[in-house]
């Protein structure tokens, strides 16, 4: 077999369906709506909009939440009509593999692998951190061994963060329905907080703080600030934050009825996800001079004491912290699944595709588990954070241009599923234009650090899954049969 053969061999997607017909489908659309608004809405609702606008946009911090909405949502429609035509664990990586490749569904897959791995970790470190500032004003107080990563201010490890990282693993290793359960009572209590900001907020907004709506564009240590260049640089930041609805389709095995499930639950947390942002944005700079974020690592919190309300501040601020527990929990199901359909293909070791007496990927979990808590507590995270945004983006990319080879196959090999990507075939070519456009906004760092990450997977790839996968063995099988 050619080189090039043997990089697009294609999965049949039978085998998938037989491989995760073991998994258990508990999930219904509530819960996929849960685990989308509390993995998209996740820690930065309650600080990214005050950041963002203090420096790139100012006042228009609106126009690039909207932005990266339209841009996220193109990207949204071609993950509803893949999931709902491919149910498979692993999303964009299975997908890939089915409709491009082998090598290509690794490629999206690694890239994803990234996202999971860093921003579990950075999520439980966020947690540690602001459930340790609201023991601090009580006299309650770690040490400083137990309080930061090993190397940083005198840390050894980020105990908290450790902690909560576990502790979420443990649940989910007892099912994917009692988890959801738990999601869908914290995501109320999360909006619930948001709900109550805006409200109150809403009675402190000053119109004045509004203009200029878009401040003349000039460029600051932190790069361009103002005009349209600043809203292009604030997009880049914020597209972060609607990455979660990957985490929706990654579970798509465990979902009932997934033809309606997966649409309604992808689209459905998105527009809530982007509802929220935006009135988050509006009151924040309502009520404070969007200068006054500058620095800030709590604008909400600021926000509320400026207006006289110190008692509702603790009370968001304490919510948030528990609602920290939503994108954790997210962020290990669909990572933990995408471990497992690696270790399913053979693309990794095979035991990490091996389910437990109760048809659960825990091996994949504890894995996932384990390599968060080594990545918080040995690297800073401002050299990781940059690879979520880059990682996401190419795999956004592979879904958006996959739809084309879908269309071809869609009532022939793989059923022609009750949604479809609408404006076809214009809105999957803006949604990889789109999803471009924003990688291309990065920073120089962001794309030299994927670029790291890309190679170390292709290094993986050649060395182990080329030669381990089942394609790989398969085509083996059917060549030494030639032979006899």
């Amino acid at each position: 077999m050619s080189f090039w053969k043997t990089i697009t061999r294609k999965e049949d997607p039978r085998v998938y369906n037989k491989k995760d017909g073991h998994l258990v489908r508990s999930l219904k659309v509530r819960d996929f709506l849960a685990l989308g608004v509390g993995t998209i809405v996740s820690t930065s609702i309650f600080t990214l909009p005050g950041e963002v606008a203090a420096m790139h946009t100012g006042p228009a911090v609106v126009i690039s939440f909207i932005i990266a909405a339209v841009v996220a949502g193109l990207v949204a429609f071609a993950y509803a009509e893949m999931a709902a035509a491919m149910p498979f664990a692993g999303s964009a990586y299975s997908w890939i593999n089915v409709v491009f490749g082998e090598f290509f569904g690794w490629v999206a897959g690694w890239a994803l692998l990234a996202e999971y791995f860093i921003a579990l970790a950075f999520v439980g470190s966020g947690l540690s951190a602001n459930f340790r500032a609201l023991l601090a004003p009580l006299g309650l107080k770690l040490p400083a061994a137990l309080s930061n990563a090993f190397g940083t201010d005198g840390g050894i490890v980020d105990l908290v963060s450790v902690l909560v990282i576990v502790l979420v693993a443990a649940l989910i290793s007892r099912g994917a329905s009692r988890a959801a359960r738990v999601e869908n009572l914290l995501v109320i209590l999360k909006v619930f907080a948001i709900l109550l900001f805006i409200f109150v907020g809403m009675t402190a907004i000053k119109a004045a703080n509004f203009t200029p709506f878009i401040p003349q564009y000039h460029e600051t240590a932190n790069g361009a600030f103002g005009g349209w260049q600043g809203i292009y640089a604030g997009v880049s930041m914020i597209f972060l934050s609607y990455i979660g609805f990957d985490s929706i389709a990654a579970n798509s095995a465990e979902a009932i009825n997934p033809q309606k499930t997966m649409p309604r639950g992808i689209l459905g947390s998105l527009l809530i996800a982007v509802i929220l942002f935006i009135a988050v944005s509006l009151v924040l700079i309502g009520v404070l001079p969007y200068q006054e974020y500058a620095n800030s690592a709590e604008p909400v919190g600021l926000a509320l004491r400026a207006a006289h309300h110190g008692g509702v501040a603790a009370v968001v601020q304490s919510i948030a912290v528990v609602g920290m527990f939503t994108a954790l929990i997210g962020m290990s199901m669909a990572g933990s699944r995408l471990i497992y359909s690696f270790g399913r293909d053979g693309m990794l070791p095979k035991w990490l595709g091996k389910l437990d007496s109760s048809e659960r990927p825990n091996n994949a979990l504890w894995t996932l588990t384990i390599v968060a808590v080594l990545i918080g507590a040995f690297f800073p995270f401002a050299f990781l954070s940059q690879l979520i945004s880059a990682g996401t983006l190419i795999a956004f990319m592979f879904v958006s241009l996959g739809i084309y080879a879908l269309r071809r196959r869609e009532g022939k090999d793989i059923p022609d599923p009750s949604f479809k990507v609408p404006f076809y075939p214009v809105l999957p070519a803006l949604g990889f234009l789109a999803s471009l456009l924003v990688f291309m906004g990065l920073d120089y760092q962001a794309k030299l650090y994927a670029g790291i990450w890309f190679i170390l997977g292709l290094i993986i790839y050649f060395v182990y899954g080329m030669r381990h996968s089942t394609m790989a063995k398969k085509v083996g099988g059917q060549n030494d049969g030639e032979k006899q």
